[in-house]
């Protein structure tokens, strides 16, 4: 295609989940509420590690960055789409679908990482108990964050980049919730096989390669777990890794299935499912899932709130 046709856009339309008014103000009030939810549990989680010290251990580190990560990802797609959904025009400016691509993709990656630390962190704390404060010190588990964070900023600054070299000649309509990179690149006029090997290169160091360690992690974990002779030992260690594993299992699957294969023919109803279950569903079910089944979570919860009750009975007989 000649240079000539090759223009550059200073917005793009979404087209987002439904065109029909009803629906709109059906799923506004139903994502506003999903979106509440997330920024309030995710956000409970973080000041209850901050103010319950028995917490404050390598795994409740790694959380609470992994809360901070699903409240930012959630932030940099819905509201957003709460604002489309209450717009006629659809419509997102060039420099803000740019960012919103940057910060959706590089804390996606993150979480990733963030979910192999932590694997990491639970085969330590299962396999080699008595070393586990050596091992894993406040200095590693700073290194191992931070790694993280500058892995998936680092790769997303790149895609980020490389896909907004494309010249999306006359075509700015996005059939997509978001600036998705696979939706982006779809709209391009020219060859887009180089973007195609990026995708890919970026699933295989961000997807596959921390979920073969989460695998390792796992099966290390399972077979030390297996060689416990007691039952109550056997459920004890599990119970430390189960939410962990929850986790795992909700985030990697969807993920690897559609960013793994870009050249497979696109679906793109099913995209958009799984962009809303990853910005809604994941990051409200997170801190639940940690609360629910994890004990030490639960009594600190309960520590809190019975902490408050006896403030609050001190202020009435006062």
């Amino acid at each position: 295609m000649g240079t000539e046709n090759q223009t550059w856009l200073s917005e793009f339309l979404l087209l987002g989940v439904s065109s029909d008014q009803g629906t709109q103000i059906f799923l506004f009030v139903l994502f506003l509420t999903m979106y509440l939810m997330t920024v309030l549990g995710n956000i409970l989680i973080v000041i209850l590690i901050r103010l319950d010290t028995r917490l404050h251990t390598p795994m409740y580190f790694f959380l609470t960055n992994l809360n901070l990560v699903d409240v930012s990802y959630a932030t940099s797609i819905v509201p957003q789409m709460l604002a489309h959904f209450l717009e006629e025009q659809k419509t997102i400016p060039y420099v803000s679908c740019a960012a919103q691509l940057f910060f959706s993709l590089g804390l996606g990656g993150i979480e990733f990482l963030l979910l192999a630390v932590m694997a990491y962190d639970r085969y330590v704390a299962v396999c080699n108990p008595l070393r586990y404060s050596a091992i894993m010190h406040t200095g590693l588990c700073v290194r191992l964050v931070a790694a993280s964070w500058a892995s998936g900023s680092l790769n997303s600054l790149m895609q980020t980049a490389i896909t907004f070299q494309l010249p999306m000649c006359t075509n700015n309509v996005i059939d997509h919730i978001s600036c998705e990179i696979l939706a982006l690149v779809r709209l391009a006029c020219v060859d887009t096989s180089s973007n195609e090997v990026a995708i890919m290169a970026s699933s295989i160091v961000l997807l596959m390669t921390p979920f073969s360690l989460v695998l390792l992690s796992y099966i290390k974990i399972i077979s030390t777990i297996l060689k416990i002779q007691s039952t109550e030992g056997r459920k004890k260690a599990f119970q430390t890794c189960a939410s962990h594993l929850t986790v795992v299992t909700l985030c990697y699957g969807m993920t690897i299935f559609t960013y793994i294969q870009p050249h497979s023919t696109p679906n793109i109803l099913q995209e958009k499912m799984i962009s809303l279950f990853y910005a809604l569903l994941i990051p409200m079910l997170n801190p639940l899932i940690y609360s629910v089944r994890n004990k030490e979570v639960k009594g600190a919860w309960q520590k809190l709130l019975g902490q408050f009750y006896e403030l609050k009975s001190k202020l009435i007989s006062s």
